[in-house]
């Protein structure tokens, strides 16, 4: 029986356990009746009966009380519209189930208050100190062929990721979406984790339970004593924050605002929420316009209901999932689709998100790159930080160029102009990539290793150019970001479905690839030395030297009144240098701290450098005071300090 107890004007929306069950509202302005149906009115009450009537108030939110609903609990709208009536999905629902499957499955009650956090001493890291993993929790599984990642994959990956260096990870997108696979930009079910990315299997999660436990006794933590804490999907992708949390990785969701799916056939979807019957006209849609994108809709952010429906969504990532920060996909076609509106929505989502997380990192797609997307406001969008293409396609260009041979042109002169020419009022404001979901997808561009040698991914031509590409990117200003198997050397483009080859190579990294094990060495110690030279972290860089035709670029970094200056020196020569002059900053002894030829064949017997360090004790040079004459590697990146790094 439905009824008002527990009901106040600011009951929350979808299902919340209060009392001695539960209050539900939800948002049908146009509808002649709202019904709540589930399992704990009986099997005979999945239908619309007086009983179980919920109020509507002037603005068109249904709620109503139910007396003994509980976690776990199977509950759907049925909504009477204009144009017809049936079951609508709970737009706000924590989660949905598996059986039956989407979309006519069901939403679930959950307690929020459920998991028990250990994250309480964590701290979202500072920008300048990021470096950003992006990884797709579908495709980041063991290979197993035909099985879907799920959320305890990733979480089974932890002490992977904590030891390579990053600080940040990055999902694609996981709440529930159209289809199966997916990238995440499709989404349908905004409150929902995926249920493809759930495990449901008693064995498997046993299985977990152990990797689970070891995590935890690792940072000090009590041991669980059974699965209980994570048998469900939000507890499972709890879980996996908590314990990145523990192992100090910041967590970033990637959220599509711009539009969700085409919802195809899907009757139960948000498309139609209230049933209106009217031309056909997407306007008449409840949350979308007929603004068309990536194959599905515009919300209309002329709405203040629709736009604080998105706001809520970023809000509940922050408060029930514990999360870092956001990536928000395509502001540029959101500002595009919305004339007029989607301006003041980012505003009005960036400045809640601030006030309420003040370190969260909030970081916008937007195309082409745009001051004012990272101004504050009322000037600018709000945004923290913008995706930048500049290094990432002067980088790739090079590669590819080189891949011709060595008599080729490269335009290091594109490179240098865009180590920290990046639009914005600070260079950390940048986060810069060669490798993301976009660029190396399935049927798109290649991986860096493939595009350094397009015949043979495992080359030394390719291991050494994708050594130098992936080392300026570490070394130069901005937000780093890595992409999934980047790390090792992965030469296949990736894919979303579960029984393709593309999928990430991890058996690679089990001895079965040599050269897969030496560039995750490399990879993990090109981060150590940016964490341990601040210069690296700092907004100064000045490419001082490109001379195109030996292939060689040198940049100056440093920090103001420190004295912990660094020289990055690079080349993609196919041979090696030997007494090459390049500027220093100032004379004396400097340590050679990082030497990409060193992890070729590791420890590569035939290494090119110069013996831990270099005296600069040769005459001004490159507009410096002093010079030193350089061993440098074919293919090679040197790293030089004043100091040994902390």
């Amino acid at each position: 029986m439905i009824s008002q107890l527990w009901i106040t004007p600011n009951t929350p929306m979808g299902a919340t356990l209060t009392g001695a069950g539960a209050t539900f509202r939800m948002w049908a302005p146009r509808a002649t009746a709202v019904y709540l149906c589930g399992r704990f009115n009986g099997l005979a009450q999945w239908k619309p009966v007086a009983q179980n009537l919920m109020l509507a108030d002037a603005r068109g939110y249904w709620t109503g009380f139910v007396a003994g609903a509980k976690d776990g609990d199977a509950y759907k709208f049925f909504v009477a519209g204009v144009g017809s009536s049936g079951y609508k999905r709970d737009p706000y629902a924590r989660e949905l189930s598996a059986d039956p499957p989407f979309p006519k499955c069901n939403c679930i009650i959950r307690d929020p208050k459920s998991y028990r956090w250990h994250d309480q001493a964590f701290v979202t890291p500072d920008y300048s100190n990021m470096i950003v993993y992006q990884l797709h929790v579908g495709a980041y599984a063991p290979r197993v062929v035909g099985a879907t990642g799920t959320f305890l994959d990733a979480a089974d990956k932890i002490e992977y990721l904590a030891a390579l260096g990053v600080n940040v990870i990055q999902l694609l997108p996981i709440d529930e979406a159209e289809t199966d696979p997916t990238l995440g930009y499709n989404g349908s079910d905004y409150f929902s984790p995926d249920t493809h990315y759930v495990e449901y299997d008693a064995g498997r999660l046993q299985a977990h339970l152990a990797t689970v436990n070891r995590i935890l006794a690792a940072r000090g933590q009590p041991p669980l004593a059974d699965t209980s804490q994570f048998m469900t999907g939000p507890n499972q992708l709890k879980l996996l924050l908590d314990l990145c949390h523990l192992y100090g990785l910041a967590v970033v969701f990637d959220v599509v605002y711009n539009h969700a799916g085409g919802f195809m056939g899907d009757d139960e979807s948000i498309y139609f929420a209230d049933r209106f019957s009217g031309p056909d006209n997407n306007n008449n849609s409840l949350y979308f316009t007929d603004k068309g994108w990536a194959g599905g809709l515009s919300f209309a952010l002329w709405n203040q209901d629709v736009r604080q429906f998105l706001i809520n969504n970023a809000t509940y990532y922050f408060d029930e999932y514990h999360i870092d920060g956001l990536r928000y996909d395509e502001i540029s076609a959101l500002l595009n689709l919305n004339q007029g509106n989607g301006f003041s929505f980012c505003q009005d989502i960036t400045n809640t998100i601030r006030w309420q997380r003040p370190r969260a990192l909030q970081n916008a797609e937007h195309w082409p790159v745009a001051a004012e997307i990272t101004e504050p406001p009322p000037q600018g969008a709000g945004f923290d930080v913008i995706q930048h293409d500049g290094l990432r396609i002067s980088l790739r260009n090079a590669v590819a160029q080189a891949s011709h041979g060595g008599g080729a042109f490269l335009n290091l002169s594109s490179v240098a102009s865009n180590i920290n020419a990046y639009a914005v009022a600070e260079p950390w404001k940048a986060v810069t990539c060669i490798e993301n979901h976009d660029i190396v997808k399935d049927g798109t561009d290649l991986r860096i290793a493939r595009l350094a040698d397009g015949s043979n991914a495992r080359s030394w031509y390719a291991r050494s150019r994708a050594r130098v590409a992936s080392a300026l990117l570490l070394f130069s200003p901005g937000i780093p970001q890595i992409f999934m198997g980047q790390e090792f050397l992965e030469g296949k483009q990736w894919s979303e479905v579960a029984s393709s080859p593309l999928h990430v190579a991890w058996d690679g990294l089990n001895s079965a690839d040599p050269s897969m094990a030496d560039h995750l060495r490399f990879t993990r110690e090109a981060i150590a030395a940016r964490r341990n030279h601040p210069a690296l972290r700092g907004p100064a860089a000045r490419p001082f030297y490109v001379n195109e035709s030996d292939r060689v670029i040198a940049v100056h970094r440093w920090l103001e009144g420190t004295g912990r200056d660094v020289v990055i020196v690079a080349s993609l020569n196919e041979s090696t240098y030997a007494n090459y002059e390049i500027g220093f900053p100032r004379g004396g002894r400097w340590f050679e701290a990082f030497n990409s030829d060193v992890y070729d064949h590791w420890v590569n017997p035939e290494v090119a450098g110069n013996g831990g360090q270099i005296e600069a004790g040769g005459a001004a040079l490159h507009g410096f005071p002093a010079s030193a004459a350089l061993v440098i590697p074919a293919n090679g990146v040197l790293l030089f300090a004043l100091d040994a790094g902390d």
